[in-house]
Order: structure tokens, then sequence, then C-alpha cells
């Protein structure tokens, strides 16, 4: 078994993530030949047979023709992909049970276009795509989520059968990029323990909710609530009102004051609910949990450190 693994590995160069741009050179491109150039073949092997028994002149120069079809086909699909860059391009966090979309930034240096290529990772769907001659073309590869933490997508599977599908053209690489996945909020969470585990401080400064301070770019997780309706109807960018007030809550998102019988995945649920509720309200906040503590902040650069505290917990 360890042999078939070693022999794949070398016949399809399967080395593990590969530095960008990667380059499918000649050796890279596999071609064979699909059902129907199957059947093309068989169908001209009869006509051959028949020319050669009834001794038909024009049976030969029409067989010959379609042989040299198929052989021109051939070429073509094959390079279709040769001498294609690949490179690595941008991946957005998401969260458990959500679609991850892996961007791959494809060149096409030459001065011809490539036409109907499809690219594919291991349980996700395969996106088609054409590239324009001497272009550059992002897409994104969809791979569903099933558990926090780090998703390596894997190898990609790219195939062409352009231009009559008689020949099929296949080529691995496997970029070097990551996602990372947050556990999946809790659905019907209890609402956050202010009571329990947050404390009142006197500061005026922070996000309050009682006096308004201004605006700010909107963000995902801002609460709808606090969104600067009138500034979208006069066609201005999403903004998020500010508010300051003499109650800025902290909240300390605490994994000792969990309930005993929820199990790690229940508990980083439940967490990751009360992280974005704080944070839609304006609240200042801090996670702990064990061997890892987020110290109180707010803003965009908090809620980024603590979701990836909880996705890579225990890991």
């Amino acid at each position: 078994m360890q042999a078939v693994a070693s022999f794949k590995r070398w016949l399809f160069r399967l080395y593990g993530p590969e530095a960008a741009p990667i380059v499918l050179n000649q050796r890279r491109v596999y071609v064979l030949p699909t059902r129907a150039g199957l059947v093309y073949a068989a169908a001209l092997g009869l006509m051959l047979i028949g020319a050669i028994n009834y001794n038909l002149s024009l049976g030969y120069a029409l067989i010959f023709l379609l042989t040299g079809l198929g052989l021109v086909a051939l070429l073509h699909t094959f390079r279709n992909l040769v001498q294609m860059e690949i490179s690595p391009g941008r991946v957005e966090s998401v969260f458990a049970g959500d679609m991850a979309h892996f961007d791959l930034q494809l060149l096409n240096r030459r001065k011809q276009g490539r036409f109907a290529i499809s690219f594919k990772l291991e349980g996700g769907r395969a996106v088609s795509t054409d590239l324009s001659a001497d272009a550059t073309t992002t897409i994104g590869l969809p791979l569903p989520t099933r558990r926090r933490g780090w998703l390596h997508p894997g190898r990609v599977t790219l195939e062409t059968r352009y231009p009559l599908c008689l020949v099929r053209a296949w080529s691995y690489v496997e970029p070097d990029m990551r996602c990372l996945v947050y556990p999946r909020p809790e659905a019907s969470a209890p609402p956050l323990p202010l009571s329990a585990t947050g404390e009142s401080g006197g500061a005026r400064s922070g996000k309050g909710t009682e006096d308004f301070s201004g605006l700010r770019t909107h963000q995902p997780a801002d609460s709808p609530r606090h969104v600067a309706w009138k500034a979208v109807a006069r066609e201005q960018p999403l903004l998020t009102k500010q508010f300051t007030g003499a109650s800025a809550v902290q909240v300390w998102l605490d994994w000792n004051e969990l309930p005993p019988d929820l199990d790690i995945e229940a508990r980083l649920s439940r967490l990751t609910r009360w992280l974005i509720d704080a944070h839609a309200q304006g609240l200042a906040y801090g996670l702990s949990l064990p061997g890892r503590k987020v110290p109180l902040g707010q803003g965009a650069r908090q809620f980024q450190d603590c979701l990836e505290a909880l996705a890579l917990h225990g890991g």
C-alpha cells in the first residue's frame, strides 16, 4: 500500500503545498481519450475495415481526414492547460457549517484564450471558467466546512475537454493556502450574563448606549439598530452610529463560568454567540479559555483575536 502511495506521489507530483506561482509544464498535464473519444476511434477502425474490404479511395480520404481531426483536437486540448500559471488568492474566514471559498489567480501568458477549464477541490463543487488571452482571472472554489480550526483545501484538480470532448486533459496542483473556521454560534444561547460576569465601569470613554458620539465605518457584526439609515438614504456609504455613556459595561466571557454539563464544542459555540452579541452591542469584553486569555478590549481587532482563540482552542 505504501508503495502504491509513493508511486502516485511520483506520477502525479503530489509533494504537498507548492510555492506560488505554480506553472503547468508539459510533464504535469495528462491526456487520455474520453468515452466519446473511444467511440470515435472505434468508428474510425470500423470505417477503415470497410474501406479496405471494398477498396474505397474516398473512404480512405475520409478516415485520414477524421483521424487528423482527432489528433488536432488532442493537441488543442493539451495546449488548453499547459503553461498556465496558478497562484493562491484571498481566503475569508467562516463559521463551521458555512461554505469556505478559496480564491485562485489564473494567469494566461499566451496570445490565445483558454476555454472551458474546470477546477475542483475534493469534496467541493466544480467551477468552470474561460481565460482571455494574456490576462489574469480570479475564481473562487467552494468547499463545505464541518469543524472549527484550520481548513487546508488539499489539491485542486484542473480538467478540460475543449474543443471536441474527444480527449480529457487534467492536472493536479496544491496551492499553499488555508482557511480559519470559527466555531458555529449557538442558535438559542442564553442572553449575555452581564449580572454574573460583567461589571459596570465608571469611565465615560468607550461605547455605551446613551449619547450619540459620531459615525464610523460599518462592520458585518454591527447591530442593524445602530446603522445610520438616513445616511444610507442619501446614498452615502454604510455607517454605524457610536454612543457614549456612563455605563460602559465590561463583559468577561469565561470558560469556567459555563454549565459543567456542556462539552467542549458546546462551550465554544455558546462563547462564540456571546462574543458576537457583545461586539454588536459595543461592549468592552475579554475572553478566558483554559491556557489562553484575551484581555479586555473593543473593536475589530479584539473581535478577530477572540474568534481566532475560540477556533484554535485545543489545537
